[in-house]
């Protein structure tokens, strides 16, 4: 490999974002506090509290050991020359060029899903275990990864082979691979409620009753076509709840855990459902869909702009060129902008937050039950509730609970 500007750049990166993240990790865990914050005294007692902190630190210690396993293993096959090694086992095959990147992209993938499969039956059996999280069976996990796999081959193999095969062939192929992208990610997002979430969860229509008839309300008076209420079996995997909003048009559904219904009040559903709307009312999800449409125009230009770089595969230390090989460095090359990116989108992510949630107190003229409904998630998830600033920055989509339970009292009171 030749130590050129690309490899120090992709190199200082990998190595600097990976001590960043290892230094937030660290203040993430000096910032936990042994004192209760006040707003919670009425739902979190001490061993609670204590438990969401034990959580967290246990979180935290196996995500370094993961990506300090996953840094290690990436730069160990990169300067023994294993992409150039790679490389020359799959063009032995003799196939064409677009399956010979099939194939080299697959087998990096299998690679990449192998490593990561034991810390992620770690987490499910032995930290969400710990903590009574856990609902997800040893059969039930295989059988998803089992589904998982499938869709990702289902899927994922045409698209590559599609991309591969217009930058080997076509003349402007970002332009088309990034129609092709755009195209189908619009179709995922409008099928995918349907065809691909019940692969893994079953969805029943919420039954008759006071907390449907109050959704129905609401959903009328703020004047959001709400054409279904669903309840998904949450419990099946986990005691954790959430709620979430899928479809496009006139087609929209709003789909609550079975354990979100288990414990909050219907004022408290209702709220959480009415932040739901909010981001469809404050024009976030189409907002966040421009913007990331945008994005990969930008990126497929850029891999146009980078494609058989030679001064890039020499970094990497690969004599002979390819398109395949070119989509993969130039990920590494893009990850200090993927990351800022990333930053930037937390960033307008916690501000549509608080947007939602301020919509939400605000159409159901009843903050405290928001208040409620955020304080009885963050106990019931063991989420932390005293969180570093840099680590928040650089990670949370969602902003702190206890900043946006003072952002309520704080509308409320004006």
């Amino acid at each position: 490999m030749e130590p050129n500007a690309y490899f120090w750049i992709i190199l200082l990166a990998l190595v600097g974002f990976y001590k960043l993240d290892l230094f937030s990790t660290l203040l993430n865990m000096k910032a936990l506090s042994s004192k209760l914050p006040k707003e919670f005294s009425d739902i979190f007692d001490a061993e609670k509290y204590e438990e969401s902190q034990e959580y967290a630190k246990e979180n935290a210690r196996v995500g370094v050991i993961e990506s300090s396993v996953s840094l290690a293993l990436l730069l160990t096959f990169w300067f023994i020359g294993g992409f150039g090694w790679l490389d020359g086992q799959v063009r032995g095959l003799n196939l064409n060029p677009v399956w010979t990147g099939v194939v080299y992209v697959l087998v990096l993938m299998a690679v990449n899903y192998l490593v990561g499969l034991p810390f992620g039956i770690y987490h499910t059996f032995v930290i969400e275990e710990r903590f009574g999280f856990n609902k997800t069976t040893p059969v039930t996990f295989f059988v998803d990864q089992i589904k998982s796999l499938f869709l990702s081959l289902l899927l994922g193999v045409p698209v590559l082979a599609l991309v591969l095969f217009l930058f080997e062939n076509v003349p402007h192929a970002w332009l088309y691979g990034w129609l092709a992208m755009t195209g189908l990610s619009l179709a995922l997002a409008y099928v995918a409620p349907t065809w691909i979430m019940p692969l893994f969860n079953k969805f029943t229509p919420l039954e008759e009753g006071e907390l449907k008839s109050e959704i129905m309300k609401m959903a009328e008076n703020c004047r959001f076509p709400l054409k279904e209420v669903m309840v998904m079996d949450g419990s099946k995997r986990s005691t954790k709840s959430n709620a979430f909003f899928t479809g496009f048009g006139k087609n929209k559904r709003i789909a609550l855990f079975d354990t979100l219904i288990e414990k909050h009040t219907t004022p408290e559903l209702v709220a959480v459902l009415a932040h739901e709307i909010g981001h469809f009312k404050k024009r976030h999800i189409i907002q966040r869909m421009v913007v990331g449409v945008l994005e990969t125009g930008v990126m497929f230009f850029l891999v146009g702009l980078f494609m058989h770089n030679q001064a890039l595969f020499a970094a990497f230390g690969v004599a002979q060129t390819s398109t395949y090989l070119s989509l993969i460095f130039f990920a590494l090359l893009f990850e200090p902008v993927n990351r800022l990116l990333s930053v930037a989108g937390a960033v307008w992510s916690r501000k549509h937050e608080f947007e939602a949630d301020a919509f939400a107190a605000g159409v159901t003229h009843d903050p405290a039950s928001m208040v409620a409904a955020l304080k009885k998630l963050s106990k019931d998830n063991l989420s932390n509730l005293t969180p570093h600033p840099l680590h928040v920055f650089l990670n949370y989509s969602h902003p702190p609970v206890l900043e946006r339970i003072r952002a309520l009292k704080s509308d409320a009171a004006a």
